[in-house]
């Protein structure tokens, strides 16, 4: 071939494009800076790969993200190549995704195998974690000490010195400081925070992994009846409506003595725009009583290959890059993320950027499971009843104990005879 014709062939080349990169779309939702970063890593990848990938972002809350993905899973969506998941969902949508077992076996290996099993739904692997969650009770350590108080281990605790913090701030002239903010919005978080509520009260965990509908119990009610009475006391009426963000928000611009949240707001606490910087800690979540065992609900976010997407093989590739060492490495240093590869919790960078993940480890290793893989697919209507009868008593329509006994016969009727 002449010059000028490899000329001609490369200038045509270059207007048609590679005909062999694939065009892919990645859904991910829009907490914090997941966005943000996804953006940067995406780039990356398209510079490595010279395939092309479209970031479709997602509302926060994820009830409303996982609503949205079972309405494109269910009409067959093309468009969506990549999902970001929820570490419930994989029983609820696993006959939607491909299967990364064999693609994966050369790195799985290096996974939490808890992290693993979570994703895998009879024998598949539905989904490769990304990062691992589990919320602790972030405290301003300044406030304290300025108090004299040590950090509480027991609820009541919490609500006494919250209240006393509370006040003290308020005569000092910061009228509108909170003693508590969590998240007690009618959708998914209001399911984990209650979850806690309740397992650290030893009320059990709402559906057992035998499939025992437990919920109604004494020490249950008592654990959201206490809650009750943090509702603008402690806490603003407010926080009725509060997602993390919402409870971030507060926090973050120095109105709260406690919050409850997930790792990623260590970070953005102690951001050069953020009013405690540098003023605050995290602890496990208090208990009810000496004995009772401290319940984060175990988070966590992965990546799925949708079956109908035209382009699995570079997606599954995409997705492996995303759950990478380097990746997640990058994710805790600059997200505070907790990562789901073992040896990373040991790296010099992510100790000396993050240290707090080292007294992390051991609060998600000891996490609470939602009731996602005993209810399978009928876990989003188990939740969804669960936070309802929650944020009915917070509101004040009904007793703990009469929303969950009205509970307790809803769940029974969506039983059956199985889960």
């Amino acid at each position: 071939m002449t010059m000028k014709l490899l000329a001609t062939a490369a200038i045509l080349g270059a207007i048609m494009g590679d005909a062999s990169a694939a065009d892919l779309s990645i859904a991910a939702n829009s907490t914090g800076k997941n966005a943000e970063f996804l953006r940067e890593r995406l780039v990356e990848f398209e510079t490595k790969t010279g395939n092309k990938v479209n970031l479709v972002t997602m509302p926060a809350s994820s009830s409303e993200q996982f609503g949205q993905y079972r309405l494109w899973l269910a009409a067959g969506n093309t468009d969506v190549d990549v999902y970001q998941t929820d570490v419930i969902w994989a029983p609820q949508l696993a006959d939607q995704f491909v299967d990364l077992t064999d693609a994966t076996k050369d790195m799985t290996a290096e996974f939490f195998p808890s992290i693993i099993a979570s994703q895998t739904v009879n024998g598949k692997l539905v989904a490769l974690p990304m990062f691992t969650d589990a919320p602790a009770m972030f405290y301003r350590k300044d406030l304290l000490e300025k108090y004299g108080k040590q950090p509480p281990k027991t609820w009541n605790e919490l609500e006494a010195t919250a209240k006393e913090i509370q006040e003290k701030e308020r005569a000092a002239g910061q009228s509108d400081f909170w003693g508590f903010v969590f998240q007690a919005n009618a959708y998914e978080g209001l399911t984990c925070n209650a979850l806690e509520w309740i397992k650290s009260s030893g009320g059990g965990q709402i559906v057992e992994p035998d499939g025992t509908i437990s919920v109604n119990n004494e020490k249950a009610a008592a654990a959201i009846d206490r809650a009750k009475g943090w509702i603008g006391t402690i806490a603003p009426e407010g926080v009725l409506a509060y997602q993390e963000e919402e409870a971030r928000g507060v926090w973050q611009t120095g109105k709260a003595a406690f919050m409850r949240n997930w790792p990623y707001a260590y970070a953005l606490g102690n951001g050069d725009d953020s009013a405690i910087k540098g003023k605050f800690d995290v602890m496990p979540l208090p208990v009810a009583a000496d004995g009772d065992q401290p319940s984060s609900a175990l988070g966590g976010w992965n990546l799925a290959v949708s079956k109908y997407s035209d382009e699995q093989e570079v997606a599954i590739e995409l997705v492996k890059f995303l759950a990478s060492k380097e990746v997640q490495k990058k994710r805790a240093v600059e997200l505070s993320n907790l990562p789901t590869l073992s040896a990373l919790y040991d790296d010099t960078d992510i100790v000396a950027s993050q240290p707090f993940m080292a007294s992390w480890k051991p609060i998600f290793q000891n996490a609470v499971p939602r009731p996602s893989a005993v209810a399978k697919v009928k876990y989003n209507e188990v939740s969804s009843k669960f936070w309802g009868a929650v944020h009915n008593t917070l509101s004040g329509n009904g007793s703990a104990a009469e929303n969950l006994e009205l509970l307790e016969v809803e769940l029974t009727e969506l039983k059956g005879d199985t889960w």
